[in-house]
């Protein structure tokens, strides 16, 4: 029986589910590992990839659902929710399933969006594990990440105090020359810190480090957390980590992680993070969790190791992209499935009602405040101006030789004459439509969904990419521009060209992935135009590129690395039970 979602917290929906949660010895049972083959954390357990996947490899692959949203409200439109909610569904309905989320940041968990661990019945458990560092995999990336910091200042340290001879003589390096207005690589810490954006450090004697301005970023967005999104297995995450670019030489050269010879001990950190962790559902489905990356800096999925992984332990495989179609939805068809070679047979467009009726022209929504009135209340007018949001990204889904489903994500407020209105206009647009109570009634409040949805597995369809491999950043990003997001076209800065002509000169870059760095709140750069604007240019003021990923990110208008902690953050509500030691408050 579900929980009764309407009265108890989401902490305490967990706290009783996770009194049957299956121990590491029962999901070894369940499903079919051998003893050296799941590697126990305390309630949760990290499955060693490489061996499983080694003895599974000859299976057939299962069916590859993605899910993705609508734009969404700042709120977010429950993506983990519906992915949660869908696999306890097809839980429901007998199939072999399980899937794969994200690892969420401990900056949003303490602040105002939550933990991103589903909602009421749809819940992926243990949620304090989950919420809190689960089995250290950022706390390791963490570790890789600044070490190399480390390694760079102080050999910027070193270069300055020594002479080439005694440089020589200490490190058995040539001198590296690094200018330290282009140091490229920042710290991170995983919590939103706006006091630490910009800083300086190095302050002190000679023996004190170098004295320059440097900067702090939260730890998802790491060059280290994409890697681990988008490497095969922990030999390609090691070819890849002496690639990275820290810094440039006084005469524009990159100085690499190679460079200082940090490679090996930064994959030394991190060689535990190559193994998904396994959680479970409230419903007792396994529920993988891998990697973390944002959607609107990085690439914005959990792993490609992960879903390797799935496809062959399960018949029904569910990953999450994150933000909306325009965002992680694009990146999950252009770069993920591009770089693993896997194909999915259907994606799934999560809407509210809510988020349509913002895009129609509501008033503004704040995390952490009451919703207006006019979105508890039924306005059919209001919401048919917001459609076209929802219709835009179902056009982009079915670009990619998909057709999507679109679930209503229900709310308590959602009028049947509400729900009606979308379901019609997303058939209308071609896509199957199933409004969804996995958040008040768990698996089976997502059974239309979930019908829907196997449905949509057995119907063969034409997945294309967007462009070819081939095509040149510039025009890459142009067709992205106008065919995903509904520009005009592109605005490059006479700087961000000059990158970009340098990147397309050199059969180096044909490889690299193109990761548009965009906001999630709106199809456009600008993050209040709602709904779907016309008649407007992207602006592209930049080109980052991340030599370890082997991505190339045009930077469309101006995104933070370190979000900042709000006036009333969740950290307020986060507390222990000294005597039990369990924690409540978390959402």
């Amino acid at each position: 029986m579900p929980y009764d979602s309407t009265k108890l917290k989401d902490w305490q929906i967990a706290e009783l589910a996770e009194e049957k949660m299956p121990t590491p010895e029962e999901w070894r049972e369940k499903l079919g590992l051998k003893k050296d083959e799941l590697l126990p954390f305390g309630r949760i357990s990290k499955l060693d990839f490489l061996k499983i996947y080694e003895r599974i490899k000859g299976k057939p692959d299962g069916k590859y659902i993605e899910v993705t949203a609508i734009t969404p409200t700042p709120l977010g439109e429950g993506k983990s929710t519906t992915s949660v909610g869908l696999i306890e569904g097809l839980g429901k309905r007998g199939k072999n399933v399980g899937g794969c989320l994200r690892q969420p940041s401990g900056g949003p968990t303490m602040n105002v969006k939550g933990t991103a661990a589903g909602g009421g019945n749809a819940l992926l458990i243990p949620m304090t594990e989950f919420s809190m560092g689960l089995t250290g995999d950022i706390n390791d990336i963490m570790n890789a990440h600044n070490l190399a910091l480390v390694a760079l200042t102080a050999r910027m340290q070193h270069e300055r105090n020594y002479d080439d001879e005694q440089l020589e003589r200490l490190t058995h390096m040539r001198r590296l020359n690094v200018d330290p207005t282009r140091v490229e690589f920042n710290w991170i810490i995983d919590f939103c810190a706006q006091s630490l954006r910009n800083i300086v450090i190095g302050l002190g004697g000679r023996m004190d480090g170098y004295t320059m301005q440097s900067r702090f970023a939260i730890a998802v967005s790491s060059e280290l957390m994409a890697m681990l999104a988008v490497v095969r297995d922990l030999a390609d995450l090691r070819r890849r980590m002496d690639k990275i670019t820290l810094a440039y030489d006084r005469k524009g050269n990159p100085v690499t992680t190679g460079d200082l010879e940090v490679g090996g001990a930064m994959t030394a950190y991190m060689r535990n993070a190559i193994n998904p962790t396994l959680c479970s559902t409230a419903e007792y489905q396994p529920l993988m969790v891998h990697a973390g990356p944002f959607a609107n800096i990085a690439v914005g999925q959990s792993s490609i190791i992960a879903d390797r992984l799935g496809l062959k332990m399960f018949d029904y495989h569910v990953t999450e992209s994150g933000f909306a179609a325009d965002i992680g939805f694009e990146k999950f068809w252009n770069v993920k499935c591009r770089l693993s070679g896997l194909k999915p047979h259907v994606s799934i467009l999560t809407t509210t009602i809510r988020a349509l009726k913002m895009h129609g022209g509501g008033p503004k929504v704040v995390a952490g405040l009451a919703l207006p009135e006019a979105y508890t209340r039924e306005d059919l007018g209001l919401l048919e101006k917001g459609l076209p949001n929802m219709l835009h990204h179902i056009a982009t889904i079915r670009k990619a030789g998909i057709n999507p489903v679109v679930c209503i994500n229900s709310f308590h407020t959602d009028t049947p004459a509400e729900v009606a209105m979308v379901k019609k206009a997303a058939e209308a647009a071609g896509a199957r439509c199933a409004p969804s109570q996995h958040w008040l009634k768990g698996g089976e409040g997502a059974l239309e969904l979930t019908d829907a949805v196997i449905d949509a597995c057995n119907e063969k369809n034409q997945f294309k990419f967007l462009y070819p491999n081939e095509m040149k950043l510039r025009q890459r990003v142009e067709t992205i521009a106008r065919e995903v997001y509904g520009a005009d076209g592109v605005a490059w800065s006479p700087e961000a060209e000059e990158k970009a002509r340098k990147f397309e000169a050199d059969p180096a870059f044909d490889e690299y992935a193109t990761m548009m760095v965009k906001t999630h709140l709106s199809l456009t750069h600008e993050p209040a135009r709602k709904g779907v604007p016309k008649g407007w240019m992207l602006p592209i003021r930049d080109v980052l590129i991340y030599s370890g990923a082997k991505f190339l990110c045009p930077m469309a208008g101006t995104i933070s690395l370190m979000p900042g902690t709000s006036s009333d953050p969740a950290l307020r509500r986060v507390d222990v039970d000294v005597k039990t030691g369990k924690v409540s408050g978390l959402f």
